[in-house]
């Protein structure tokens, strides 16, 4: 087996846009070296300027060229882009023989990469900022704390909740506001939902039709499936002996929200991709977000266990945060466990091939704590 390409210290961080935060300052901490890569210099260097960050990172002029020209081997390279570029990213990476690492869902790209990266000494890092990212670490940490009360081997019935939403600071009347690109908010709400209720698989078409109120500490949210549950059922790792009742990973918003975009919900049945591209525009003309404008992130996960004969378990997170005028909340919370990953990329502790944020209930306590460190505070609540 070939053996891991070690480390450089030396990260390339990709992009500088929304989800860019003080994760970006905590590598510049800890890394050797930093280049932050934008669509120019300068606005590479207006964004280290912003973050506080001038003279600890090198602000670059993002080409493909220029980015391959620049890669050690053993360097790690961070993707903000949209998950469309991952690909190109993770072949430039795997020529220069260079670690990477995004946010993202795996895709069928990064996938079929994981076993090359595996071959070549690589780490492929993805699913490791928000959601995905801590919404895998609460769930692992409850289902390694579940297993050592309930048993693995015992049989039992469990319902999983994991709910996630950036939402207004101050609710506004759309009661949204725009954390990422509109028409990918759109375009989400449009893609149908695969989840298990109730032990039955059920699917959404369209998921805003599925939503029911969630109360999270004493105030009432809307909660909605999202994505395609289903997969994460084998990937958490649950035990065989345990029967899943409800399995569901979706989305939070405020209440009054499914009543505020029935207008948009219309759109969406019955508009086509150039309607809803359009729509994405005016809604964003309609709805933009300022400087003076605070977002909320609220992600909440769950898990109830039964074993009968009064044999129950129940455990819950929940992370709750506001931004500031320094940095949003959604910034915050991607780019520091982003970083707090790549930083295990770099001390040698993640391995070569396809890795997401959280494998193991060990990782993810391990992980926990060191974000807990970092400022980012959540609670947890067993037995209620």
């Amino acid at each position: 087996m070939t053996d891991r390409v070690p480390a450089s210290g030396t990260v390339h961080w990709v992009g500088a846009g929304l989800s860019t935060g003080s994760g970006l300052a905590a590598l510049c901490a800890t890394a050797d070296r930093v280049l932050l890569w934008h669509r120019t210099a300068d606005r590479a260097a207006g964004a280290l300027a912003g973050l506080g960050l001038t003279g600890r990172a090198e602000p670059r002029a993002l080409t493909p060229d220029a980015l391959a020209a620049a890669l050690e081997p053993g360097d790690v390279v961070v993707s903000m882009l949209p998950a469309s570029g991952h690909a190109g990213l993770l072949a430039v990476c795997a020529r220069a023989g260079a670690h990477f690492a995004c946010s993202s869902y795996v895709s069928p790209d990064l996938l079929a990469h994981g076993e090359a990266a595996r071959a070549a000494g690589l780490t492929v890092l993805a699913e490791t900022g928000l959601d995905p990212g801590i919404d895998h670490l609460f769930a692992h940490s409850l289902i390694g704390r579940a297993r050592a009360r309930i048993g693995a081997h015992t049989p039992a019935s469990y319902r999983l909740t994991s709910y996630c939403g950036g939402v207004p600071a101050v609710p506004n009347d759309f009661r949204y506001r725009f954390s990422w690109a509109p028409f990918g908010v759109l375009n989400a709400l449009r893609t149908p939902a695969r989840y298990l209720q109730d032990g039955t698989e059920t699917t959404a078409g369209r998921p805003w039709e599925a939503t029911r109120p969630l109360v999270l500490d004493g105030e009432t949210f809307e909660a909605y499936p999202n994505r395609d549950s289903i997969p994460f059922i084998a990937h958490y790792g649950l035990p065989a002996a345990w029967t899943p009742r409800t399995f569901v990973r979706g989305t939070l918003r405020l209440a009054g929200w499914l009543k505020a975009w029935e207008p948009v919900f219309k759109e969406l049945t019955t508009g086509d991709d150039e309607r809803i591209a359009a729509l994405a525009r005016e809604l964003a003309a309609a709805h933009p977000t300022t400087r003076a404008d605070r977002d909320r992130v609220v992600l909440s996960v769950r898990l109830e266990v039964d074993a009968g004969a009064g044999r129950q378990w129940t455990g819950a997170y929940l992370l709750d945060v506001t931004g500031d005028a320094v940095e949003s909340a959604m910034a915050r919370c991607v780019s520091l466990p982003l970083a707090l990953g790549v930083r295990h990329i770099l001390d040698g502790s993640l391995p070569a091939g396809l890795q997401r944020a959280a494998q193991t209930p060990q990782r993810a306590d391990r992980w926990l704590g060191e974000l807990a460190d970092e400022g980012l505070r959540f609670t947890l609540t067993l037995g209620q």
